[in-house]
């Protein structure tokens, strides 16, 4: 039965068998796996996953969507209707780690991605489609400026890798970006020692909250007093008229610590 797209969701369609296969090959999923996907509209990938995987969970907004898959009757398959966003993970991913595969909704695959990071010890590898831009900020070094919160976050928890880049013409409709397939396998520990992870998203956050500004006034704009600034970014041996671009993991790590003392 033909299925008309919602852009309320955000739907593009992946219907490429080369890049399907390319996304199921990085997953590397084995019949003993747990594997989550997200968005699985008219489920191409779900349709791969399902064969290979011990189980697979899905979390689909759409009401239609959720019919047709329920219509499979696959006691495999488990369904979880509402918004990414909100529905509560923990409470029905209780037996990690498990994989995730997901074509993301390009509207809100940055919220996805910040909510991820803090679920980590639920996904050990994740295979993921972006928007081509906001993908290049996840893997982007310091000193460009696609180097930001999400590049620092990411980098943090993950080893993040390319699998393949995607043109419009694979997705029906087809979206106006191209796209990059990203693989996410979550590290043993931090890169760097976080000190305090709420204190060290706030420090990053601070940094590109205003990026035409320099560092020091980014961060006092952000809250931070000033004493606390001059003092944690000379202790850091970072300057205070540089920009949150320019700064390293060890710089952040440095730079919370110094904070943290304060």
């Amino acid at each position: 039965m033909p299925y008309r797209t919602k852009k309320r969701f955000g739907q593009h369609f992946l219907h490429d068998r080369a890049v399907i296969d390319k996304i199921i090959a990085a997953a590397q999923i084995t019949s003993d796996d747990h594997v989550v996907e997200i968005g699985p509209g008219l489920g191409v990938l779900t349709d791969q996953l399902l064969p290979r995987a011990a189980d697979v969970q899905v979390m689909e907004i759409d009401r239609d969507l959720i019919e047709r898959l329920e219509a499979r009757e696959d006691s495999r398959l488990t369904i979880h209707s509402g918004d990414v966003l909100k529905l509560p993970w923990r409470n029905f991913l209780d037996s990690p780690p498990y994989t995730l595969v997901a074509n993301l909704p390009y509207n809100i695959s940055s919220q996805v991605v910040f909510r991820l990071i803090e679920h980590r010890e639920l996904f050990q590898q994740m295979v993921l489609m972006f928007q081509r831009e906001v993908g290049e900020r996840l893997v982007a070094a310091p000193g460009g400026k696609d180097y930001g919160i999400l590049s620092v976050l990411c980098q943090l928890w993950y080893e993040i890798k390319t699998v393949t880049l995607v043109k419009p013409g694979a997705f029906s409709p087809p979206p106006k970006v191209d796209s990059i397939v990203l693989k996410f396998n979550l590290l043993p520990s931090a890169r760097v020692d976080p000190i305090d992870e709420v204190l060290f998203k706030r420090v990053v956050k601070g940094a590109f909250a205003y990026r035409r500004k320099t560092l020091r006034n980014s961060l006092l704009a952000s809250g931070f007093a000033a004493t606390e600034i001059d003092s944690s970014l000379q202790q850091a041996g970072v300057s205070p008229g540089c920009r949150g671009e320019t700064l390293s993991l060890q710089n952040f790590s440095d730079l919370t610590r110094f904070f943290a003392e304060k």
